[in-house]
């Protein structure tokens, strides 16, 4: 049986959460390095604090996907993990900036306490999203729903990128007082918290999950199988405690028969996941000294270019937000694996353009590539597992296919040091080339993601 088509607005709802969630995440991943410099961290171990992200992800999001696949309850499936998630990342959100008052002789360890605190909560909030789409959504909408979720994400990550900015139009200081966070970083550490919480509070509240009997339906799913029907239907309604089907597979069951195409996807998610850390860790230091202004003629400052990278952060999720509203029709007609491609190979050319051009302004043009390669990434990866994966493990499977974006940033994370130094000299700026050649590989490797039959339902 078919589940029953949702409007837009309905699907909008879906993830409009994720608006908030990504507004906290980009202004994480824009002002973390600023902020433990600030408060004493060396530059060559802030590599080891963007660590924290990943290893969250890694931990949490599996852990969340079995425990939300398996939870009932009278507000839902998905719901009480992404309300709860989204309420303790609004708190580390509030927290951060006032680190030097909460612990005052180490501000340092108490910044790394709060950064993994975030991290945790982001991922409780973030994994559910991703298994909402399609828990709610038949297969004819789920390209239609993710592309969905890739805009709300993308245009969260501007706003938050451009939040300190705004913060300073608004008269707000933005001084750089040693041991002390930037006060216009603050303010917008502070504003995005107060949107994560009800930009989520907009999805809890309009969204109605299929209760136990329904989903089951709508998913071919046999509750009776294991003689728990009529149990499962009446302890959902009552208690809110009971899953559709009893005996839930283990994470070793589950990783045992993990679907061919997780996998093959695993590859390219390697590749493209490993190149976007590369970028986020070494634009600053790559184009410190390579860059300058045309009007002047003059290289930038080092404080110049640290805003000219939190611009360029802010530029490339804007295309991709544009592409994301024509991807569902594109892919509809070309197919989902051929715009993964295409996605990747325009980052691939994008990462080429930034190695090349020194123009403060036309470095923009690159960001436009990496902008689209964002997008596909975002996007085309779940539609294609989505259709893959049954649903009664959906929420897990999710999880584990987090491991191909947490595995490649820690490979990265780990040794990205060492390359850097003793492969290019200590010359960042071929690390921005590097990831270029990771990002044509993964658009090469999508040409391995075949289409298998879905599986049975993993006992």
């Amino acid at each position: 049986m078919n589940k029953p088509k949702l409007s837009f607005w309905q699907i909008w709802n879906l993830s409009f959460g994720f608006l908030g969630v990504q507004i906290g995440y980009s202004l994480q991943n824009s002002n973390t390095s600023s902020i433990f410099q600030s408060l004493g961290a060396d530059v060559s171990h802030l590599s080891y604090f963007w660590l924290a992200a990943p290893l969250a992800g890694m931990v949490i999001q599996p852990i969340i996907g079995m425990f939300s696949d398996g939870t009932w309850t009278r507000f839902g499936r998905r719901m009480p993990y992404i309300f709860g998630g989204a309420l303790i990342s609004t708190i580390a959100l509030l927290l951060m900036p006032n680190c030097p008052v909460l612990l005052a002789f180490a501000p340092l360890a108490m910044g790394a306490f709060i950064l993994l605190f975030m991290d945790l909560s982001f991922n409780v909030t973030m994994q559910p999203f991703r298994a909402l789409v399609a828990d709610m959504l038949d297969d004819s909408q789920k390209t239609q729903g993710y592309v969905v979720q890739t805009f709300l994400i993308n245009l969260g990550a501007v706003i938050g990128a451009f939040l300190p900015l705004i913060m300073t139009w608004c008269g707000v200081s933005d001084e750089a007082v040693p041991g002390q966070v930037s006060r216009h970083i603050a303010c917008s550490y502070y504003a995005g918290g107060i949107i994560l919480l009800l930009t989520v509070m907009v999805t809890t509240f309009k969204t109605k999950e299929y209760p136990p009997e329904k989903f089951a339906e709508y998913n071919g799913i046999d509750v009776g199988a294991s003689g728990n029907a009529s149990a499962a239907g009446r302890a959902s309604r009552a208690e809110g405690a009971d899953t559709p089907q009893a005996g839930k597979p283990g994470f070793i069951t589950l990783m045992r028969h993990i679907p061919r195409v997780m996998l093959q996807l695993g590859v390219t998610q390697f590749f493209s996941w490993a190149a976007l850390f590369m970028m986020w860790t070494y634009l600053k230091p790559a184009i410190t000294g390579n860059v300058f202004d045309p009007a002047t003629g003059a290289v930038l400052s080092e404080g110049a270019t640290q805003t000219w990278v939190g611009v360029l952060n802010g530029i490339y999720p804007i295309p991709a937000c544009i592409i994301s509203v024509f991807m569902s029709r594109i892919a509809a007609k070309w197919g989902n694996r051929a715009v993964y491609a295409a996605c990747l190979l325009c980052g691939a050319l994008g990462f080429g353009g930034l190695l090349a051009v020194h123009n403060q302004y036309l470095m923009m043009i690159p960001m436009v590539g990496i902008g689209i390669a964002w997008a596909g990434i975002l996007a085309m990866p779940y539609s294609i597992l989505s259709r893959e994966v049954e649903a009664a493990n959906m929420g897990a499977y999710m999880g584990i296919f987090n491991f191909t974006i947490t595995i490649p940033q820690i490979v990265i994370g780990l040794t990205g040091g060492l390359i850097v130094k003793w492969i290019f000299g200590s010359q960042a700026i071929w690390m921005l080339g590097l990831a270029g050649a990771f990002m044509l590989l993964a658009a090469v490797s999508v040409a391995f993601v075949g289409s298998g039959k879905r599986r049975e339902t993993v006992r």
